[in-house]
């Protein structure tokens, strides 16, 4: 018996070092990341500026509590606001703790401020976290089995379809939660305008339009956010994974109006913000703004999938490519769920999402180099498999 729960089916190695795109394993060997622990490390492994604000604010104060003023959320607070929207903002440690924040905020502000229904529109393949709250949210059924009874007070409609979001308002629904691009659900890029047409639909009935950047936030599809590509202003955000580069952190944004649905005692996180967990992402945002780090994701991001264009012709098992920035996806006509393990052999961590989807999702410092070498191994494991 071990004495971890066995909620994941891990892979047979044991990772113990890391630098830039790089890890290692406990016997020594390398591999090319092309995971970043699931889009969290963007700036790589232990990035130096990162590793040197934790440790010198280890040599602080780890720990307070939100009892007290933390100076450095402060800060933090007003990074983030000036970088997309007039906004508060809510630490906490998860995306799912993020969303959760962010379905109970809009609940709040639906029963004690707007006055309408608190209901929430999602759409089907989304995935926003593992709460019961969150994952009844989630628009995929593999993740609710076994969980009964589900919370209520969510709608799900199908994905891209900017009608059936307009039937399935009524004076019961509040909000409209939603992902730019569905990283879990296979890289699934809804139609150009989509949000633009969500957010005048959010506007024309008085909704609020709650963006989940979990995944696709902090430069990951060449912008900052991933709302930044259609141009427009959410009512709320919400941030994690690589918002601390891989120290756990996590963010609810909204606006101040909005905010104030939560007074003092309605909502709190023991550990989030604490110091140190806003150390590593003042560090971390602050390479992302002054090193312009959504306009290296664009621009290598754009050439990875140049070159998995390449091999395309030669693997006929390959339907499409789709991507924005360092978030790619190469969608097959197979189920490739071995292929995580089988890049193991070649020195490469790979994932594989639905089963049939590559999902490639690498540091953003990730060099040219890099890619090739990637891509090289990606057609060396296909041509073995016959794929």
């Amino acid at each position: 018996m071990g004495y971890v729960m066995e909620t994941y089916s891990r892979l047979p190695v044991s990772l113990v070092k890391g630098s830039g795109c790089r890890v290692w394993d406990d016997t020594g060997r390398e591999y090319l990341d092309m995971v970043a622990g699931i889009a969290v490390c963007n700036l790589g492994h232990c990035h130096s500026k990162v590793a040197r604000a934790l440790k010198d604010q280890a040599d602080e104060l780890f720990h307070c509590s939100n009892l007290y003023r933390i100076p450095k959320q402060e800060v933090l607070a007003r990074m983030i606001s000036e970088n997309s929207f007039p906004a508060q903002v809510f630490f906490c440690n998860s995306g799912a703790e993020a969303n959760e924040g962010a379905i109970k905020l809009v609940r709040r502000y639906c029963n004690t401020i707007s006055k309408r229904g608190p209901k929430i529109i999602t759409l089907s393949g989304s995935f926003h976290g593992r709460t019961l709250a969150t994952l009844t949210a989630t628009g995929q059924d593999k993740v609710k089995e076994g969980f009964d009874p589900l919370p209520a007070g969510f709608l799900s409609v199908p994905f891209g379809d900017i009608d059936a979001v307009a039937e399935a308002i009524d004076d019961s629904v509040g909000a409209v939660m939603v992902e730019p691009i569905q990283g879990e659900g296979g890289v699934r890029i809804p139609p150009a305008g989509y949000l633009r047409k969500l957010r005048k639909l959010c506007d024309e009935s008085g909704l609020l339009l709650v963006i989940d950047e979990v995944q696709t936030g902090m430069a990951r599809t060449g912008e900052l956010f991933g709302y930044m590509h259609e141009d427009i202003v959410p009512d709320a955000i919400t941030l994690a994974k690589a918002l601390g580069n891989g120290f756990p952190m996590g963010a609810l944004v909204a606006r101040p109006d909005i905010a104030e649905a939560f007074a003092p005692g309605s909502h709190a996180s023991t550990f989030g913000g604490n110091p140190l967990a806003v150390a590593a992402s003042l560090a971390t945002f602050s390479v992302m703004v002054e090193e312009d780090v959504p306009k290296m994701s664009r621009e290598t991001g754009a050439y990875l999938q140049a070159e998995i264009e390449e091999i395309k012709r030669l693997h006929p098992s390959i339907k499409e490519i789709r991507g924005k920035g360092l978030l790619i996806g190469i969608e097959f006509d197979a189920d490739i769920s071995s292929l995580p393990k089988d890049g193991l052999a070649k020195g490469a961590l790979l994932n594989v999402v639905q089963k049939n989807v590559l999902r490639l999702v690498p540091p953003l410092v990730i060099s040219k180099g890099e890619c090739d070498e990637a891509v090289s191994i990606i057609d060396s494991l296909l041509k073995e498999k016959g794929l």
